[in-house]
């Protein structure tokens, strides 16, 4: 059949134009059915004596759909290629993470958020939206941008070193008017009803000796003995952030307290405010400086340091045990704390928890000791002084010292422990007691154990800038104002980070209903739903979940790519076909797919 199709196509070349003509046909079957049936014929077409006839010169119907359209194709007289040849492309480059993050910040009105348009915008933009993707140096970050679309599409692929410190120059500039827009959106009465906002403070190390703000203190990041900085971040009440300060790394947290209040008066325009902050920040010291400001109503909400809770709980003193035989937490007074609420709590997990652990740590510092006690009893160590020296050594590790007796004398070493000390210490195991000036008909107590324990979202947003997401740390800048810019960059990608992790939660592993508790001083816990996500990997309709980073590192497999046709210098561009995650998450936000940025 093959050859006679060759042959009557040679025949045909010089008798007549050629075309694949398909007849359909209409029959009868032997059920009474009326069915159709296709043929495809290729056909020559001529005119003779005047009139137009057809002759079939093949019967191609039983040829696979693809091979019939092919061959109608080189019959109008299209040249086929094989499909690697027809098209090329030319460049691909990763675009699905740089589209959702840019579809984010252009939902939340970043770009005006920064300042007016111009190159430096879109470099301090590029900044911020590279630090959420792929955060790393300032002269990886250049590299990174011409290696997506963010580069192209933003205009800053091959930015040199000295703009994009420019622009970071210009984003420090700005960042009074930037946080005040921030403070404006989420802590104004309008946007705040609960009128509290959370103030802490961390730290990170820096690389390099010549910083001015480099400076020996406590370091968070247990990296004792390293040169540090200090920076405080100030949310809303969901954990959103809006503000952040940088300090020398000698910034005592009381200190870093009084700046927080007077950014929030002076530069934010916010007088009535409660802040939220840790027992070691808000002071009684600093807490008679604000009272002390006649022209601001700030108030407070914080914890009682040892000492305090203590005195509150000395012979007569309202703190007493029996407060928490039928519940976990109670209102008192006390006459220090005039115009404050006290309110009293009591974590049996935590007492458990730090009876357990005080246990643990009398037993080790005892078994310590145990070896200079052998020595003195045999005679193999004297003398009150040396005695001494040693067991002051070792005593208090593990700060334990103040559990024990000792008695020394040249001869004999007697350590016992002061069982008075340790029952007056655990009647107090698990009991916190929290003061705040706001009054009982805007928060109840339960309601004032709930947003000190709120403290906990700043907690989160810490371990975002500096570990799950954006590596803040460590700092590498050696000027003062790079190192401020750098940390403002970070603050502004962990708001951004923010939104989307709440945005993407159905697609990761994030908890998008966590259960509310009915007792506020016990522990929190996941939601049923959330449970059966990490325990399966997967979610309610069996679709994969992902880490937030892994959802990122997914959606960069959707590129752009521009394609060339042959023989012509005509490129399109074109998007790869999205992966159903990859789709679910442009629906989340609410935003189409886009090609380009801009």
């Amino acid at each position: 059949m093959l050859q006679d199709c060759r042959y009557h196509l040679d025949m045909a070349k010089s008798h007549g134009a050629m075309h694949v003509a398909t007849v359909t046909s209409r029959q009868m079957d032997k059920a009474g059915q009326r069915r159709e049936y296709q043929s495809h014929l290729v056909r020559r077409t001529y005119r003779e004596d005047g009139k137009v006839k057809h002759q079939t010169l093949a019967n191609i119907t039983a040829l696979p759909p693809a091979a019939i359209e092919a061959i109608r194709a080189v019959l109008r007289g299209e040249q086929l290629l094989p499909a690697d040849q027809a098209l090329q492309i030319t460049r691909s480059l990763p675009h699905g993470h740089v589209g959702l993050v840019w579809a984010q910040a252009k939902a939340l009105g970043m770009p005006g958020l920064l300042g007016p348009a111009g190159r430096y915008r879109n470099l301090a933009l590029a900044l911020i939206i590279a630090r959420v993707i792929h955060p790393a140096s300032k002269l990886a970050t250049g590299s990174w941008w011409d290696d997506t679309t963010l580069g192209a599409d933003l205009g800053v692929a091959g930015a040199s070193t000295d703009e994009t410190y420019a622009a970071m120059d210009w984003l420090l500039s700005r960042q009074d008017t930037i946080q005040a827009k921030l403070a404006k959106r989420h802590l104004a009465p309008g946007a705040n009803p609960s009128g509290m906002a959370w103030f802490d403070l961390s730290s990170s190390w820096v690389e390099g000796s010549h910083c001015p703000l480099a400076k020996h203190g406590y370091s968070r990041d247990g990296r004792n003995g390293t040169l540090q900085i200090e920076y405080g971040l100030l949310t809303d009440p969901a954990g959103r952030p809006v503000a952040i300060k940088v300090f020398p790394g000698n910034t005592a947290d009381p200190s870093a307290f009084i700046d927080a209040v007077q950014m929030v008066r002076d530069k934010f325009g916010l007088t009535q405010l409660v802040l939220v902050g840790d027992r070691g920040m808000i002071t009684n010291a600093r807490i008679a400086a604000v009272r002390a400001d006649p022209n601001s109503e700030l108030g407070w909400l914080t914890a009682l340091r040892a000492p305090a809770i203590k005195a509150l709980a000395a012979d007569g003193g309202p703190l007493q045990p029996t407060l928490f035989d039928q519940q976990d937490l109670a209102e008192i007074t006390h006459p220090d704390y005039s115009g404050e609420r006290l309110v009293a709590c009591r974590n049996p997990f935590l007492a458990a928890e730090r009876t357990r652990k005080r246990t643990e740590l009398l037993a080790s510092t005892e078994n310590l000791l145990a070896p200079i006690v052998a020595a003195v009893t045999a005679g193999r160590l004297s003398g009150a002084d040396r005695i001494g020296l040693k067991v002051g050594k070792i005593i208090n590790r593990y700060k334990m010292a103040k559990h024990f007796q000792v008695t020394i004398t040249d001869t004999s070493l007697i350590i016992i422990r002061n069982t008075a000390q340790i029952a007056a210490e655990a009647a107090l195991d698990g009991i916190y007691v929290l003061r705040t000036t706001v009054p009982a008909e805007q928060l109840d107590a339960a309601g004032v154990v709930t947003a000190y324990k709120n403290l906990a979202h700043v907690e989160r947003d810490f371990r975002s800038l500096k570990v799950d997401d954006l590596d803040l740390r460590p700092i590498f800048h050696r000027l003062e104002d790079r190192v401020r810019a750098h940390v403002l960059i970070c603050m502004l990608a962990s708001y951004l980070t923010w939104h989307l992790r709440k945005t993407l939660a159905p697609l990761t592993y994030t908890d998008q209903e966590p259960p509310a508790r009915s007792n506020p001083v016990a522990p929190a816990y996941r939601s049923p739903s959330a449970e059966r996500k990490a325990s399966r990997h997967r979610d309610s309709h069996d679709n994969p979940v992902w880490s937030f980073r892994g959802l990122l590192e997914h959606l960069a497999t959707l590129t752009r790519n521009q394609v060339r046709v042959a023989g012509t210098e005509h490129t399109v561009t074109m998007l790869a076909e999205p992966t159903p995650t990859q789709q679910r998450a442009f629906e989340l936000l609410n935003q189409p797919l886009p090609l380009t940025l801009k």
